[in-house]
């Protein structure tokens, strides 16, 4: 058991959590303000962005090979999670749909390196990220084309920028309010029911800021 700890380096005691985004810049900046925010061990939660390309298909690839093969130069071992999530947009890919059931497919049937079971869901958002965080400002309850959410955006952050530091900051104390809607709009929609808007980042927002509780 020592030899195994000093293998995957020190950690905390709550599940170990790697986080593969779309974007390279804005949700790796959101996740790591989050993982500071609330001082998680850097062991337990690692965030990447996808090296395999932007594509959804790809973002979830990317994660099944890092889950699986790690990476030593970013001092990722092989196996070393118990959730793996895949965050990505709908905007206009075509492997969107296939993304998700490609994750769905891998739920469960991974196994870490204590031979358990793992987590692996698609963290999906119709039609962007920034759905997520236009909810802190705005009862969205119908389709909105991603141009569209990033002006609306804007009104509230002005100077808003993909890849944009601090978003988690600037909208932190509108969190409550942010997950409240997310909620209601997945009791009416699914990641499927695109073009309506829908984003399942409060759920691992959720699981984040409790994680050491």
């Amino acid at each position: 058991m020592k030899q195994l700890e000093r293998k995957l380096g020190r950690r905390a005691s709550y599940d170990r959590i790697l986080i593969v985004s779309e974007g390279s810049k804005t949700e790796p900046n959101y996740f790591s303000e989050i993982r500071a925010a609330y001082r998680l061990h850097t062991a337990n939660v690692e965030v990447r962005p996808s090296e395999l390309g932007t594509a959804p298909i790809q973002v979830v690839q990317y994660a099944k090979a890092l889950f699986e093969n790690g990476d030593r130069h970013k001092n990722i071992q092989p196996r070393a999670f118990e959730q793996v999530y895949a965050v990505f947009d709908r905007d206009d890919h075509d492997s969107y749909s296939n993304a998700l059931r490609l994750a769905e497919s891998l739920d469960g049937k991974l196994k870490n390196d204590a031979k358990q079971f793992i987590r692996f869901l698609p963290i999906a958002s119709v039609p962007s990220f920034e759905l997520w965080l236009l909810l802190h400002y705005e009862d969205i309850q119908a389709p909105l084309h991603r141009n569209q959410v990033m002006q609306r955006l804007k009104l509230h952050i002005p100077g808003y920028e993909k890849g944009s530091g601090q978003a988690f900051a600037i909208t932190r104390e509108r969190l409550e309010l942010a997950t409240q809607r997310a909620e209601a709009l997945a009791e009416k929609f699914t990641a499927d029911a695109a073009p309506e808007p829908y984003t399942a980042i409060f759920g691992l927002v959720k699981l984040l800021t409790t994680l050491r509780a």
